[in-house]
């Protein structure tokens, strides 16, 4: 059986997209390439990111899409396009991939979720805001600097000691 994308306009979305190397922390080293790839991604197909966490070989991503335009994959493969074409070519290219003209930064695929309500927007966000103590990161949340929960603290939707 096919796998079949749902694109739901006007809905949110959490997203998991890996580096092909799990032991790289490439995100984190080219983490003004990472953003200038939203950047312009966002300005090209809008959507509005609502909480998102960069680690040094994965990201976690809640989005909301426009109304007009549910298309998420073209969002995320164009967000991987984007920084892998601004990047040196210094990573490992399979065969399999060096025929398809691929280079070999992410996985293939990505995870996503449609949310379904505002319970499971609110535990997708806090997910996000505790990975990289999950991770092992940090010990606190307000220690990773590479997370949206600075934003949160900084527009009052969270305290600074959320997770302590």
């Amino acid at each position: 059986m096919q796998y079949r994308r749902h694109y739901h306009q006007g809905a949110s979305y959490f997203f998991t997209i890996n580096l092909a190397d799990r032991s790289s922390d490439l995100l984190i080293k080219e983490i003004e390439t990472l953003r200038n790839a939203f950047k312009t991604v966002k300005q090209k197909h809008p959507f509005h990111i609502d909480a998102i966490v960069i680690l040094p070989d994965h990201l976690h991503l809640l989005c909301t899409m426009p109304n007009d335009d549910a298309h998420y994959s073209k969002r995320i493969k164009l967000i991987k396009y984007y920084f892998s074409y601004r990047i040196a070519k210094t990573e490992r290219i399979s065969k399999s991939r060096q025929k398809k003209g691929e280079r070999g930064i992410w996985q293939r695929r990505f995870w996503e979720h449609c949310i379904r309500d505002e319970l499971d927007y609110r535990t997708h966000i806090d997910y996000i805001h505790m990975n990289p103590v999950k991770h092992g990161y940090v010990e606190r949340v307000q220690d990773w600097q590479y997370s949206s929960f600075h934003k949160f603290v900084s527009e009052g939707l969270l305290p600074v000691n959320w997770s302590d």
